[in-house]
């Protein structure tokens, strides 16, 4: 059995909890039909609604808060894809009725006999609310990439209005959100890992959340690691070049025939390097039985001497 996407996971959370609130759910419900539900017509005028969903526990998530509507019937149907590896689909048909016109008043989805495209401002004047809200649009229309895969957000539809309504309450939020559209398609995105985790946050999925602050400190650390280890190993880099600039000057001395002559120090450290040439200039300060900076110098003054840049041996 194929492994459910991020997406489908972080949707079974947030699909289980009900509102206790009358106003959160109505709230709630609103975004979800908002971002996938079709009217419907039946005898005498009457609207009805239907809602397509591939995840179980979303439609059941709208099955429970239809049911609190009074008058108001639904049906769920579910068809299997014949094509590979495609998901189940669920539809939540709302039965045509004059209860339906008034539950669809009640959303804002309606004005009288009208369809309202404007914004849902009545149904957001509560902070629980607009976070209802944000938790049935992205259970409508929502997806994340897994945390290990980088760090993207969308809440999709097909209304410019209501895409533009999401993003200013986004960003009315503090979130830094953007727009764009894709084919016949408007995409509200977030792509900052901290906007992420505080969203899923905010809509009760805590796991979610969890998910990508663990992603995010791994890879925090991983990048420190590599920071460290590019450092080390420049280091190391610098000492090998020093230590063979090093003895390339002794053995120009020694071809110069001028080692004899020099200080008891510089051939006691000649010496010692031409034995250890891999030696760090701590293994040969604990050698030598000097300070690292006595060593330094003395090997400076080796390599200056070679190039002759210092009179006389």
């Amino acid at each position: 059995m194929a492994q459910p996407s991020f997406s489908a996971e972080v949707k079974n959370d947030l699909a289980r909890p009900l509102g206790r609130k009358a106003c959160c759910r109505t709230a709630e419900l609103a975004a979800l039909l908002r971002m996938g539900a079709v009217l419907t017509l039946g005898a005498k005028r009457a609207v009805g609604l239907a809602f397509t969903t591939e995840n179980a526990a979303v439609a059941r998530k709208a099955l429970m808060l239809l049911k609190g509507s009074a008058g108001v019937h639904t049906e769920l149907t579910v068809s299997r894809s014949r094509r590979l590896k495609k998901n189940n689909s669920y539809r939540v048909h709302v039965l045509p009725s004059r209860e339906v016109a008034a539950l669809m008043e009640r959303m804002g989805l309606m004005r009288g006999s009208a369809l309202n495209m404007g914004t849902d401002s009545a149904l957001l004047k509560r902070a629980c609310c607009r976070q209802a809200y944000l938790r049935g649009a992205f259970l409508g229309g929502g997806s994340v990439s897994r945390p290990e895969s980088g760090y993207h957000l969308e809440l999709v539809t097909g209304s410019y209005s209501f895409a533009e309504l999401l993003l200013s309450l986004l960003r009315t939020m503090g979130y830094p959100a953007g727009l764009t559209d894709r084919k016949e398609s408007y995409v509200v995105y977030l792509k900052e890992s901290d906007a992420i985790i505080d969203f899923f946050s905010l809509l009760g999925a805590e796991k979610a959340a969890e998910a990508f602050e663990v992603t995010r400190n791994l890879k925090e650390v991983k990048n420190q690691v590599n920071r460290l280890v590019n450092c080390e190993t420049a280091n190391v880099q610098k000492s090998v070049d020093a230590a063979g600039r090093q003895i390339a000057a002794i053995r120009a001395l020694e071809a110069a025939d001028a080692v004899a002559g020099l200080s008891a120090g510089l051939r006691k450290t000649a010496e010692v390097r031409m034995e250890h040439p891999t030696a760090t200039l701590a293994e040969l300060a604990g050698l030598l039985g000097v300070g690292k900076s006595g060593v330094n110098h003395r090997l400076r003054k080796l390599v200056a001497l070679a190039d002759g840049q210092e009179g006389g041996i």
